[in-house]
């Protein structure tokens, strides 16, 4: 039995199918979805996200952050960006980064929802980086 995977862009939906298992990059940790998984709604960090069938992984997925609300039946994820990992960029990768960097260190430190936000950048930045080597 498996469960109903929906993964939607601001852009578009991406994918939508039954699949046995999917690991998403949770804030907390990465999270394997299989059905009748208890329901909850968990936060996005950059990373990627790892779709089987059966023990295969048929996709892999980008994702900068967003969120992801899971039931017993079904995982939806709504990302804020998601690419195949086969398109990540190293290149888009470090130029993402240095940009993270420096808004950090312009941010005013009393700011701290500026700094969060930098860090939360930079997190994703270097999350790509690392996917764009695997990929």
């Amino acid at each position: 039995m498996p469960i109903d995977l929906e993964i939607v862009s601001p852009e578009r939906l991406l994918l939508s199918r039954p699949v046995d298992l999917v690991v998403i990059p949770a804030s907390e940790g990465d999270i394997g979805v299989l059905p009748q998984h208890g329901p909850m709604i968990v936060t996005l960090r950059g990373g990627t996200i790892r779709v089987y069938d059966g023990r295969t992984v048929t996709d892999e997925l980008f994702v900068a952050g967003g969120f992801a609300e899971i039931t017993p039946e079904r995982c939806t994820v709504l990302a804020n960006e998601v690419v195949p990992l086969a398109e990540v960029s190293r290149t888009e990768a470090e130029r993402r980064l240095a940009a993270a960097e420096a808004a950090f260190a312009a941010a005013d430190k009393a700011d701290l929802p500026a700094q969060e936000a930098a860090l939360e950048a930079q997190q994703s930045a270097r999350a790509m980086q690392q996917a764009a080597g695997a990929a």
